[in-house]
């Protein structure tokens, strides 16, 4: 495992706690020597993420459409910035250019994002861990929600357990670095990285 992509939200939100889990979280990647990979924002937690790895001479690869980047919320002082041309492509890149994923707490975004990478490896198209930081609860409405639906037989038991939930982002790393490297092609649509 060498490249993590982090989902996560472009406010900080409301409680402290999320931005210390962002700051946390940056910290443990460079810990383990292990590249960010991220949607390419200079604002809320994408910015945090990305800032307290690049302080701690981490590599980060940030992926943004330019619709973005014209609104001038791209980080320009990233190791790697990528410039594509739409939201689709942007996604397709940061899963094809990363190891495992982690979804920190965000909005409609970060929860398509975790969405959309669940299930393509639900359908196959990919084997790479999915790691989500439960920061202060933020997510336990939605692992109910999972939980239900399993439940309701809309969610097999065994695709609810790809999802590895912790609330401590070192202790999510291992975990997830644990269940790599994938038992089958990584991505089967891989672009040129």
């Amino acid at each position: 495992m060498k490249r993590v992509c982090v989902f996560c939200g472009s406010a900080k939100g409301a409680n402290p706690a999320f931005e210390q889990a962002a700051r946390d979280l940056a910290s443990a990647l460079a810990d383990r020597k292990l590249e960010l990979v991220y949607g390419a924002g200079n604002v809320g937690l994408m910015g945090v993420v990305a800032d307290t790895l690049l302080a701690r001479q981490g590599r980060v690869t940030g992926v943004i459409p330019q619709c973005l980047m014209d609104k001038e919320v791209g980080h320009i002082g990233l190791t790697d910035l990528r410039v594509v041309d739409s939201m689709h492509t942007r996604k397709a890149m940061m899963a094809d250019l990363s190891d495992a994923f982690i979804a920190l707490p965000g909005g409609f975004g970060t929860l398509e994002e975790l969405s959309e990478i669940v299930t393509w490896a639900q359908l196959g198209l990919h084997r790479k861990p999915i790691g989500l930081l439960n920061i202060a609860d933020f997510y336990t409405p939605l692992l109910t929600f999972l939980d239900h639906a399993v439940a309701e037989k809309f969610i097999k038991p065994k695709y609810r357990a790809m999802i590895h939930v912790g609330t401590d982002p070192a202790a999510l790393l291992d975990k997830l670095a644990h269940t790599f490297p994938p038992k089958e092609t990584p991505w089967i649509n891989r672009q040129q990285t």
